[in-house]
């Protein structure tokens, strides 16, 4: 069992690397279901999990993707101090998502096999 992290710092529209990130974490799952897949969202990509995303008809919607990815086991952790600086850490976030701090993200790190950066 490969414990992977994918720490994601990038808005999560504007450029794809959120929707990359998000792409494998789904593929991982498909093609190994034994493998634990963590998410910790950064700097920007902390707006990634701000709920009622409406994106148009064919353009992927990483709110979607984010609750795909936890509905199979994953877990998609926000910066704290990311999410207060952009005036997010009040609101209500995906359901399954969680506020941490960078002493989580240090555990995460030093307990996973694999670090993917985006």
């Amino acid at each position: 069992m490969q414990k992977i992290l994918f720490l994601i710092n990038d808005a999560p529209y504007g450029t794809e690397k959120a929707y990359n990130a998000l792409r494998m974490a789904m593929t991982i799952q498909k093609e190994d279901e034994t493998a634990i897949v963590r998410i910790f969202l950064m700097a920007d990509a902390a707006t990634a999990a701000i709920p009622g995303q409406i994106t148009p008809q064919g353009y992927y919607n990483i709110e979607r993707m984010i609750r795909s990815v936890i509905s199979k086991g994953a877990v998609v952790k926000i910066c704290g101090s990311c999410a207060e600086a952009r005036g997010i850490s009040k609101l209500t976030l995906i359901d399954g998502t969680q506020l941490s701090t960078m002493k989580g993200l240090i555990e995460w790190t030093l307990d996973s096999d694999k670090v993917l950066t985006f």
